[in-house]
């Protein structure tokens, strides 16, 4: 499973009190958070990988919508998230055009990286590859603090 922290670090600048955090819903489970959660995983959506759109709707099954942390379960989500290949690889050739169509690693073999990145699909969604949540905060961050403001009530 892969877990990343979308907290609001900093959202209020000055006496960051209990008082405060309840009053605006910035609490951990407040409102705030829970916009901000729903958010990040709603822009997610745009950079994860995806072949049949189950990686990048599973934080809605398995999240705790509030808490600061958007979940990607699967062992498959951590392997995509850093986009490295993992071996052993033995390549399987199906056809007679010379080139691997896939590779497998043998059961009960420990796993490796292998230093190579992997190959993404952009097919179904253009912007899919390594370091979604990185890549979704460089370019949204702005609009995912402008919408938690509007829901606690923050000109």
């Amino acid at each position: 499973m892969l877990t990343l922290t979308a907290e609001l670090k900093g959202f209020i600048k000055s006496h960051d009190t209990d008082a405060i955090r309840q009053k605006f819903g910035i609490d951990r489970g407040g409102i705030v958070q829970q916009t901000v959660d729903k958010s990040v995983i709603d822009w997610n959506m745009q950079y994860c990988p995806m072949e049949t759109g189950v990686l990048s709707k599973s934080p809605y099954s398995v999240t705790e919508i509030g808490s600061g942390e958007v979940a990607y379960p699967g062992p498959y989500a951590r392997y995509l998230y850093y986009g490295e290949v993992m071996g052993p690889n033995i390549p399987v050739f199906e056809d007679d055009s010379g080139e691997p169509t896939r590779f497998f690693s043998p059961k009960g073999q420990p796993k490796h990286l292998t230093g190579r990145p992997l190959k993404y699909s952009t097919d179904l969604n253009p912007l899919a590859g390594a370091f979604w949540f990185e890549r979704m905060k460089a370019d949204h961050l702005d609009d995912i603090l402008k919408e938690a403001k509007s829901v606690a009530g923050i000109k």
